[in-house]
């Protein structure tokens, strides 16, 4: 996965949590839990090497682009 997001630009990707049990480091082996999100978005901003406020925000843009909340 880390190859993938490193290719994939960032406002193309989203953040979501809907696998039961597929949960993040550190959480690996318990419920995938919403609020594991930001540990998403900080392996996302390690692996492209930039800012985890940069990743919150464009990953924020992506959700409200996808459901028609901004244009």
């Amino acid at each position: 996965l880390t190859e993938i997001v490193k290719n994939i630009p960032l406002d193309k990707i989203l953040i979501e949590t809907d696998s039961p049990y597929l949960s993040p480091i550190p959480f690996r082996g318990k419920r995938n839990e919403p609020s594991y999100v930001i540990e998403i978005a900080k392996k996302i901003a390690k692996i492209k090497n930039i800012n985890l406020n940069d990743v919150e925000n464009a990953t924020m843009d992506n959700t409200l682009k996808l459901f028609h909340k901004i244009s």
